[in-house]
């Protein structure tokens, strides 16, 4: 049985494919003996080291918009649009209370200080605040504060953590899954055509209730408008009008612009500390927000991971 140390990334959304990496990975009896996350792989990280994870992924895939809209809880605090705390109380329930240190597997999730300008990897400590850090998504989620720190999502630092799974020693191989990448434009429609076309009819089911979340999406534009991200008054009309055209307004262009970074980062960040199996999924294959979208995103996981295994295990240095 192979050994093997996980990195999973941040993305959120996509994060959902961290799920169908595992599990193609037990299917092929692969024993992981660590994992790294950042934001979205922190929290899947977390869930699988405390054996919470197939819960998870059945409850996830039975959300959707209006069940994923109930766990949004809105605040007016201007350092983030949403405080977490649903979230965090159903990752509670499933994951139960937890130290880092107690758990079975070496687990790190990354987060980054702003007041210090670096990250932070937790290695103990509780579980759910480590997570609760790590996911701080910048504009969207609150910070976390502890101590002196002021902790927002390590994806604007490491969003794919290769470098804290330095120290496992008993690995055989280190696997990333990156899914920030920009190595295409495609669409998850475009990657799985015959699993949307056994799907099509149940989409067709979901317009309605994707209509009424778009009208909510339009109102909580005018949300977004009133927090500001910058001065409306130094803003163009072009740029506010631009911002109005868009269902998010400020808040989808600073997530965008939050991807590209990402995904640029993870490039140099992979580089440098290389992988022995990389697994990268573009960020336009769903958006960052798509959280009812698990099911898809689990499947072209575990389809990605099938194909990097299969090509990995055909070498000759494995077979030797």
């Amino acid at each position: 049985m192979k050994k093997i140390a996980l990195a999973l990334g941040s993305g959120g959304a996509r994060g959902y494919a961290h799920i169908g990496v595992i599990r193609e990975l037990e299917a092929r009896d692969y024993e992981i003996v660590a994992i790294s996350g950042t934001s979205m792989g922190a929290l899947v990280g977390g869930l699988y080291c405390t054996g919470a994870m197939e819960e998870y992924a059945e409850w996830v895939c039975s959300l959707d918009y209006l069940g994923v809209l109930k766990l949004l809880d809105v605040t007016w605090d201007k350092a983030g649009a949403i405080r977490g705390e649903r979230v965090m109380q159903a990752m509670r329930e499933l994951m139960g209370d937890v130290n880092i240190q107690d758990l079975d597997i070496p687990y790190a999730a990354v987060a980054a200080d702003l007041n210090r300008q670096k990250e932070v990897w937790f290695q103990n400590g509780s579980l759910d605040m480590a997570i609760r850090a790590s996911i701080s998504m910048p504009g969207v989620f609150t910070p976390v504060s502890n101590k002196n720190a002021y902790l927002v999502d390590g994806g604007i630092l490491n969003p794919v953590p290769v470098s804290p799974l330095q120290a496992a020693h008993d690995a055989d191989l280190v696997m990333a899954v990156n899914v920030t990448s920009d190595i295409n434009n495609v669409s998850i429609e475009q990657l799985l055509p015959d699993y949307f076309a056994k799907k099509d009819k149940n989409e067709k089911q979901d317009r309605p209730a994707q209509r009424l979340v778009d009208d909510i999406r339009n109102r909580a534009s005018g949300f977004i408008e009133r927090i500001s991200w910058w001065d409306e008054a130094e803003s163009s009309e072009q740029q506010r009008a631009m911002a109005r055209t868009r269902n998010w307004g400020k808040l989808d262009m600073v997530m965008q612009s939050f991807d590209v970074t990402q995904a640029s980062l993870a490039r140099y960040k992979l580089a440098g500390s290389p992988p022995d199996i990389q697994i990268d999924i573009g960020k336009q294959t769903i958006s960052t927000f798509d959280f009812h979208r698990a099911e898809p995103m689990i499947e072209l996981g575990e389809r990605l991971a099938r194909r990097a295994l299969d090509e990995y295990e055909r070498t000759p240095e494995v077979k030797a």
